[in-house]
């Protein structure tokens, strides 16, 4: 009896740290919960706000059009740009036209006009040798074409390089035909004049802003057994020829009777670049 005073005395102590513990570990885990749903809180709108900043971004960088399209490819956009350069030739070309008939309407009733109508029938002769003018006659077409080998079936020391046509390969062959006396030239569908440039990026060939590939045809009005002779003698067809040997470069030569060629349309203009002092 004396002893059950003293036991509640003993159990609340020992209650006690039971329960301080209890709560002390309840609210440890839940403080970590309630910071990761605040930093949620405030980080799924920031996400939000970034994605639709960088959607805007590319929308008006692309101005509509669908960046990642898979539709879409370089090829398809160089043949866009050829087939738009094509069209303002052949629109400069009617235009060219329409302007010459009303001159010449003109020229019969007006003295100014007249005497214009003159000076041009004078720049007229000079049209001819400048590629203004149509032109026929005697021609040979020199075709130049790509290898159909791989690199594999390439000599020990051969390149990739070897299997495609070059653009000094172009400018070997336009400059002899033009050295034996070619009277026109077309390279493609257009008519090459002094200030046509020939470029090759890759295997393809930029002429006065269109874009070709291979194989590539260079056609001139002239006598034939000369123009032929020009290409045998010509050190950098060598060079070439002997690369079709080797490595199965395209090239053939052909004679036509009676060739045609259309009047240069495009621009006479000349473009070059100036060094920056």
């Amino acid at each position: 009896m004396a002893d059950s005073p003293s036991t509640p005395a003993t159990d609340a102590p020992n209650d006690a740290p039971n329960e301080a513990p209890g709560v002390e570990q309840n609210e440890s885990v839940r403080m970590p919960s309630r910071r990761r749903v605040k930093l949620w809180q405030v980080a799924v709108p920031i996400v939000t706000l970034v994605a639709g900043l960088m959607f805007a971004v590319s929308s008006r960088a692309a101005h509509g059009i669908d960046l990642r399209s898979g539709n879409t490819q370089l090829s398809d956009v160089v043949a866009g740009a050829d087939r738009r350069v094509k069209g303002k030739q052949q629109s400069v070309a009617s235009l060219r036209r329409q302007v010459e008939q009303a001159q010449s309407a003109a020229a019969k009733k007006d003295g100014p006009a007249a005497q214009a109508s003159k000076i041009n029938a004078q720049a007229s002769k000079e049209e001819d040798p400048a590629g203004l003018a149509p032109l026929t006659g005697q021609a040979i077409t020199v075709t130049l074409d790509d290898s159909k080998k791989s690199v594999d079936q390439l000599p020990e020391d051969g390149t990739p390089d070897w299997l495609v046509v070059h653009q000094q390969d172009v400018q070997a062959v336009v400059n002899a035909l033009w050295r034996a006396g070619a009277r026109g030239m077309m390279l493609m569908d257009q008519r090459v004049v002094s200030t046509s440039a020939v470029r090759c990026v890759g295997n393809t060939l930029i002429l006065q802003g269109r874009v070709y590939s291979p194989p590539f045809t260079i056609k001139a009005i002239g006598d034939p057994v000369k123009l032929k002779a020009a290409l045998d003698d010509d050190e950098a067809v060598k060079i070439y020829k002997q690369y079709v040997d080797l490595v199965g470069l395209g090239y053939d030569v052909k004679t036509e009777q009676n060739a045609s060629f259309p009047a240069f349309t495009g621009s006479l203009s000349l473009k070059y670049a100036r060094a920056q002092r």
